[in-house]
């Protein structure tokens, strides 16, 4: 019996609504993801901002107006990311979410390759920086 394509591969995680389309963010060869991967979007804006003063940094992505950091998989586990982000498991993003992005709308970029061979930005001091960025208190819960 054939196997069925996966839902993934045409149109990203399920849930979405039909005919959404979203590309996953693709690691450049040679990384290893062991752990699997997420990422985390923020404004481009605050992008820089986080580039300027995070150490440790992995790969940084530019799509559209939005910059997405790899982190492990699952790092949403137990946190709540402030609203100025976007958490994608599995590291899918989506299309632009205005008519000016829409005219500008490329493929995924790479801004930022890691010194190392690990792709991952380490999520807890991204977390706290996100938070900061916000205004708000970091939040986590030990029972998830």
């Amino acid at each position: 019996m054939p196997r069925k394509k996966s839902a993934h591969a045409a149109s990203g995680p399920p849930g979405l609504p039909r005919g959404t389309r979203r590309v996953r963010l693709v690691l450049p060869a040679g990384l290893s993801a062991g752990l699997g991967y997420d990422a985390v979007g923020m404004c481009a804006e605050d992008g820089k901002r986080v580039m300027d003063r995070l150490p440790g940094i992995g790969c940084v992505f530019a799509c559209d107006e939005r910059w997405w950091w790899i982190v492990p998989a699952g790092s949403h586990i137990g946190l709540v990311w402030p609203a100025v982000t976007s958490y994608s498991v599995g590291a899918y993003v989506g299309p632009p979410s205005s008519p000016r992005t829409v005219r500008a709308s490329r493929n995924p970029r790479l801004v930022h390759l890691p010194e190392g061979d690990s792709p991952y930005t380490p999520p807890i001091p991204l977390y706290f920086m996100a938070c900061h960025i916000a205004g708000v208190m970091p939040c986590w819960s030990v029972t998830e």
